[in-house]
């Protein structure tokens, strides 16, 4: 029988440095942000060191005093509570910082504390590489991973001295090539090689949308919206899928695409999308716009946004920067303020929910969680993608009855009427299927 490999805790301390532009709500901000972010990494973060200054320290971004303050507490013999054990302090796995630093500021720092330092850049990077699961996305972190990395093999060069920096050459000297330049070499051309698969895969990808896009003729609604806000919670409510819920940041960076459920005319397909979040690293922005492209697809964005964060302007902003970046910004678009449910009791909840639509008048407040509201949002989607649909009647003698189930698979049958020769429909649907079936079939029997 196999024993049950139970996983040890990790621990963790966050720092972070204040600018003096940085406002106190911003800042709690950002480090709420990190702490959830360590919590997806699988670290239980058990003190937040914090410091008020004009600028970064140069040398490893905290000032002396603050330095020797968490060398103090990771080293010294004590202890803290963490998920109500008593932990002692010199089980600290690692610092993480609240901003990117520079690779000579983390070496530094980690000389000072004495365990691993992560910046913010290296935790994102890490949890992407963690949870890609789709070739296209693997590639792309693992460009943005080889191109954070590469300045820091520069920098374990510079400790590794001059026995580490030739690799070959006669008698040890000359025409050899140095471990940094090696490396520097085989990373530009592991990007350049990750760089034209990601073509190659891009352009696969849109062949094989376009075609289905032709094929079905489906309508889409993409989930665009901050990380963790509820958007696979309402998806899977939306679609009545087993898509991965999690209460952690960027549990999923594969686009998932479900139809709606239950399937309407037309049959409108939705796709949840990878979160955003504030101070994303740049490179991983790029990156990720395949990912994203599915909103530039959709006829209908669904903006979620979590209605019990207090600082939810912040998640209309950050969408609202990236979406207007990757060319979505003209996408027709509904703002669904979530979690209401998270808000407080009924009294806060309908508090809440009346200042939110006094200040965005066509936004939908609900709870992923709430059925009848779930099905209001999907009539919403529905009644958005009928607008343009029109109306006709058909009719289908006896000889053609088995055309009934692809005249109801492909619009809405309205009514319907029989005689002696046939069945009269009205129907409704999308202009280009409505007139393929009245020039198959005439509106009035043949006599």
């Amino acid at each position: 029988m196999q024993k049950e490999v139970i996983e040890q805790p990790r621990y963790a301390v966050v720092a972070a440095v204040q600018l003096p532009n940085v406002t106190d709500i911003e800042f709690e901000a950002s480090l709420n942000e990190l702490r959830e972010l360590a919590k997806t990494l699988g670290y239980v973060v058990v003190h937040t060191f914090v410091q008020k200054r004009a600028g970064f320290d140069i040398t490893a971004y905290l000032g002396a005093g603050k330095r020797q303050e968490i060398s103090e507490f990771i080293n010294n013999e004590s202890e803290f509570v963490a998920n109500g054990d008593h932990v002692d302090s010199r089980v600290i796995d690692a610092v993480l910082i609240d901003h990117e630093i520079s690779p000579s500021q983390a070496r530094n720092l980690e000389k000072e504390v004495g365990c691993e330092v992560m910046d913010r850049t290296m935790v994102i990077l890490e949890i992407f590489h963690r949870n890609a699961r789709s070739r296209a996305a693997r590639a792309q972190v693992e460009i943005a991973r080889l191109g954070y990395m590469a300045p820091r093999m520069r920098e374990a060069a510079k400790l590794a001295g001059p026995q580490g920096r030739q690799r070959s050459g006669a008698g040890g000297r000359g025409g050899g090539e140095s471990h940094t330049e090696l490396d520097r070499r085989k990373i530009r051309d592991r990007i350049s090689e990750l760089q034209q698969e990601i073509v190659a895969m891009d352009v696969e990808r849109k062949t094989q949308r376009a075609r289905r896009q032709e094929r079905q003729g489906l309508a889409v609604v993409a989930l665009v919206g901050y990380t963790n806000a509820g958007k696979s919670t309402l998806m899977r409510a939306l679609t009545g899928s087993e898509v991965l819920v999690a209460n952690k940041l960027f549990a999923t960076l594969d686009t998932t695409v479900r139809a709606l459920y239950p399937e309407s005319v037309p049959r409108v397909l939705v796709s949840d999308t990878v979160g955003f979040i504030k101070n994303l690293p740049h490179g991983l922005v790029a990156s990720f716009k395949s990912t994203l492209e599915e909103a530039l697809d959709a006829s209908l964005l669904l903006h979620v946004i979590d209605a019990s964060d207090p600082g939810f302007e912040r998640q209309l902003e950050v969408t609202d920067e990236v979406l207007e970046d990757i060319g979505a910004n003209i996408v027709p678009r509904i703002r669904v303020f979530n979690k209401i449910d998270f808000v407080g009791d009924a009294a806060a909840q309908s508090e809440r929910e009346a200042w939110l639509k006094a200040r965005y008048p066509d936004c939908v407040v609900m709870s992923a969680r709430r059925p009848d509201e779930v099905a209001k949002l999907r009539q919403k989607i529905v009644t958005f993608f009928q607008q343009d649909l029109v109306e006709a009647e058909i009719f289908l003698p006896w000889a053609e009855q088995q055309m009934r189930g692809e005249i109801y698979a492909s619009c809405q049958v309205l009514e319907e009427n029989s005689n002696d020769n046939g069945s009269l429909l009205r129907v409704r649907g999308e202009p280009n299927v409505v007139e393929k079936l009245t020039l198959r079939f005439s509106p009035t029997p043949s006599s």
